[in-house]
């Protein structure tokens, strides 16, 4: 997931929906680390690693920028 190639916009936890399965989430845009969005629970995301070893569960409030492949 190279981040040159991902169009960052600002994400919006008002949103009914503030991301969907397949975007990235990262704390700064084009920063590191980036998730992808494997999953949803409420206010929850199941998160993979970049490499996709490691899946968690995060709260999207930790997250600033929503990414999808430009």
């Amino acid at each position: 997931m190279a981040s040159a190639a991902i169009n960052w916009v600002l994400l919006d936890h008002a949103a009914e929906r503030p991301v969907q399965v397949g975007d990235v989430v990262s704390v700064e845009a084009g920063g590191m680390p980036i998730f992808r969005v494997v999953g949803l629970a409420g206010t929850k995301a199941w998160l993979d690693d970049e490499l996709g070893r490691v899946r968690r569960l995060a709260s999207l409030d930790g997250f600033r920028w929503r990414g999808a492949a430009a």
